[in-house]
């Protein structure tokens, strides 16, 4: 009978689990705070079992907008990248707008988004594509001129064009660049759409949040929050397989899901 390795991935995660409930119950007890301040994990998994599936109908909600604005966000920062290392008079035009949207607070365009899409998902969408654009953007576009100058000497003496130059040697030198774009993209992905249910909505976890702590209801704001917190950790987990089969190529390539003895 197969056994779980003691490093394994399920044993680790099981054991970071378990000492991170503990040590909220030690918090918990030492502090002596009140439900409504901080509640016990057991009264948050009790919440989770009682109202399981009214969180579970927020978590879709928020899940397809995270989703969908990653999706959008990587496809149009990967094709920035492309635009801007391709096109000298795009990098003049576009780099200071790159800056500028970054020098404006993301989430100060919640509300304005929220009046010109609406209460619904579109804006909450919107809003992920806007935090995630750009890490995706920068990286690709850091990856794409760091393509080795030697490299691209000989492949032009072979006559290739700069389409083919752009296809066969610099997007895939920089495809390490690019996972490490996605897999920031992927851990601050939930922010934007949990930004634009606080603003304006009517479904999704950043709305039970809000709802919930309104109410005094701290107990399923916890479950609320636990249950993003998993999916950001779900998300972060298969963009980083889709970045490591990227760069099959790449051994060093960070791998949480094996023991460090077989990643050597």
């Amino acid at each position: 009978m197969t056994t779980l390795a003691a490093d394994g991935p399920l044993v680790r995660a099981t054991v970071t689990a378990c000492g991170l409930l503990a040590l909220w119950q030690v918090l918990v007890l030492a502090t002596g705070a009140p439900p409504y301040i901080l509640p016990a994990p057991l009264e948050v998994l009790t919440t989770f079992a009682d109202r399981g599936r009214l969180i579970a109908g927020h978590a879709w909600v928020t899940a397809i907008e995270i989703v969908l604005g990653f999706a959008f966000g990587a496809l149009l920062g990967a094709a920035s990248g492309i635009v801007l290392a391709s096109f000298a008079g795009a990098r003049r035009w576009l780099q200071p707008l790159l800056v500028v949207s970054q020098a404006l607070p993301v989430f100060a365009l919640a509300p304005i988004l929220v009046l010109w899409l609406g209460y619904g998902m579109a804006s909450k969408i919107a809003m992920a594509v806007l935090i995630i654009y750009f890490p995706v953007t920068a990286a690709f576009y850091d990856g794409l001129r760091r393509t080795d100058s030697e490299v691209l000497d000989v492949v032009r003496l072979m006559g290739a064009s700069r389409l083919e130059l752009l296809r066969l040697v610099r997007i895939p030198s920089a495809l390490p660049a690019l996972g490490s774009g996605l897999r920031v993209a992927a851990a601050v992905a939930p922010i934007g759409a949990v930004v634009g249910e606080w603003v304006g909505s009517s479904a999704g976890l950043g709305y039970l949040m809000l709802h919930a702590n309104a109410r005094m209801q701290i107990d399923l704001m916890f479950a609320s929050l636990l249950t993003l917190a998993a999916m950001a950790l779900v998300l972060f987990w298969a963009v980083d397989r889709l970045a490591r089969r990227m760069v099959p190529w790449q051994s060093e390539t960070y791998d949480f899901a094996r023991p460090a003895a077989a990643r050597n």
